[in-house]
């Protein structure tokens, strides 16, 4: 088995177990890998994975913040993944943006869009491809059906 080269490395004020057990509860192939206590004995590190790939959570104070600088892709099958994803994450504090972008309660940012979106944004016809692009502009959840009436030129 390969090792992971290039791990993302989250930086939490003091709830980085909380998060990753939140995480790890949405996506098959996820787990808490270890918990590495800090002086005080409380968590200092989490290690971890989600859907096959390694993260790093640190309980590291109020100096910085997570920002939509770095979000998470989610590359859904369906829109009834995109569905329980939106809802999952946008609970219990989570905020929305526009195009398929949310926070979860933690100010983690996460894209949860369709794997048919980049079939539909890159039709080497600009027409449809525009169509979508208008109205995935449009959208806060990316409605999958939608997106394909645009595509399609029906309305």
């Amino acid at each position: 088995m390969s090792r992971q080269k290039i791990t993302t490395f989250l930086w939490y004020d003091n709830n980085a177990v909380e998060a990753a057990n939140f995480y790890v509860s949405l996506f098959e192939d996820s787990r808490v890998n270890e918990i590495v206590p800090g002086p005080n004995g409380t968590a200092l590190v989490v290690k971890f994975t989600l859907g096959g790939v390694d993260y790093i959570a640190l309980n590291g104070g109020p100096h910085f913040k997570l920002n939509e600088a770095v979000s998470l892709s989610v590359d859904c099958v369906d829109q009834a993944e995109i569905d329980e994803l939106w809802e999952k994450l946008t609970a219990d504090g989570g905020s929305t943006s526009q195009c398929g972008w949310l926070k979860d309660r933690f100010g983690l940012s996460w894209q949860i869009v369709p794997a048919a979106l980049g079939r539909l944004m890159t039709d080497p016809d600009p027409a449809r491809s525009g169509r979508v692009m208008g109205a995935l502009m449009q959208m806060v959840k990316i409605d999958i059906a939608a997106l394909e009436a645009a595509h399609a030129g029906t309305p």
